[in-house]
């Protein structure tokens, strides 16, 4: 199913979006999240980016067709999505290589949109009035030809968006034909388990982005706090020089897969909770990870790797109101080599950057699970 959502800025379609791709799994693909994303980069074209959404202007059509497209291409789209916000213009329209199934215009009146925007909760950078209006405009004279590109092709549908969000939803799902099947796709959960491993170097954010996820009700286990609670337990001070001590003396007992060893029942347990995943926060050595794909054959083991620049991680390390002297050089060789954590890193399956907000960071684990979730 190749769905394309369309209507102007407030009528619900990334709600719409988000709660279909759950139904129907398939991903969802918000054109407006990628180029608010490039927005932010600090390159030429984020800031001509930058410039042209905050004035309320479109990205040229070549431009959009050819970034749109490169997503499109990755294999979690291979067999579906789910897309808002483009095309939005004839030339999109009739330039855009993917079929397309089904088109949804969702239909709301201005005032309305208006109001939803003026007293949403999350506001954009180029959430001004003028702008806003600028987009509405720019939908009438520029997005209304393509519903009629699309009607002549037999595959559109418009719904009423002033409905309640279950409205909408329903009647969407009844354009597409699944009204019959209401129930299979209510009830549809995935069976796999899949371990997501957190790897990265001191003060990359590894235990934010367990807690974020733990957030989302995903058990979390965590094999950093073991050496942590052993220090704590012993009354010693959280040195280089202490929690080498410990980690040396279990992987003398344990080998180089003590923590996994030692996590083993932890991770048993969240195993059998109701939850696609189960994630590791602080995994470091080759052999942990090889450890827990010998003992979890048939259980999918992702790495994902958190990086940050090395001076922000030692500043964040600085910060911290315990172990706050775990920094430096000498510590970030000791766990390439001695912890042996380089392969796990440079095996990592994703990677993502912690250099700026929590509200980024946050918005690309979302993007790395539901990559993860359809592939």
């Amino acid at each position: 199913m190749k769905l394309v959502l369309i209507g102007i800025q407030g009528s619900g379609k990334s709600t719409q979006g988000n709660l279909l791709s759950k139904q129907l799994n398939i991903p969802y693909l918000s054109t407006g999240h990628i180029f608010r994303n490039i927005a932010k980069e600090k390159t030429d074209l984020g800031k001509k980016v930058k410039l042209l959404m905050s004035a309320g202007h479109l990205i040229p059509d070549a431009l959009t067709v050819e970034i749109v497209g490169t997503y499109l291409s990755r294999p979690e789209y291979g067999k579906g999505y789910i897309l808002d916000g483009f095309p939005r213009t004839i030339a999109q329209a009739e330039e855009f290589a993917n079929n397309v199934d089904h088109v949804v215009h969702i239909q709301i009146p201005d005032k309305e949109a208006l109001w939803r925007l003026a007293y949403r909760n999350e506001q954009r950078d180029d959430d001004t009035i003028d702008a806003i209006k600028k987009r509405i405009e720019i939908f009438k004279s520029a997005t209304l030809p393509v519903l009629d590109f699309y009607a002549e092709k037999n595959i559109l549908d418009i719904v009423d968006g002033t409905q309640e969000i279950e409205e909408v939803n329903q009647s969407i799902l009844k354009s597409i034909g699944k009204q019959l099947v209401e129930n299979r796709i209510k009830n549809w959960s995935r069976d796999s388990k899949t371990i997501l491993a957190i790897v990265g170097m001191p003060g990359s954010g590894k235990t934010e982005v367990s807690q974020y996820l733990s957030s989302k009700s995903f058990p979390v286990v965590s094999f950093s706090s073991i050496v942590n609670e052993m220090i704590d337990n012993k009354g010693l001070k959280h040195t280089q020089d202490n929690h080498r001590e410990i980690r040396t003396n279990l992987r003398k007992e344990l080998g180089m897969g003590a923590l996994a060893k030692l996590s083993a029942p932890k991770i048993e347990k969240g195993l059998h909770e109701k939850s696609h995943y189960l994630i590791i926060e602080g995994m470091r050595s080759w052999e942990e990870y090889l450890y827990l794909k010998e003992e979890y054959k048939d259980i999918r083991i992702i790495i994902l790797a958190v990086y940050a620049d090395k001076k922000i991680r030692y500043q964040r390390i600085k910060n911290r109101k315990t172990r706050s002297l775990l920094f430096g050089e000498q510590r970030d060789i000791e766990e390439l080599i001695e912890l042996n954590m380089g392969p796990t890193i440079a095996f990592a399956d994703y990677l993502i950057t912690n250099n700026r907000s929590k509200e980024e960071l946050y918005k690309k684990i979302d993007d790395i699970l539901q990559i993860i979730y359809f592939s």
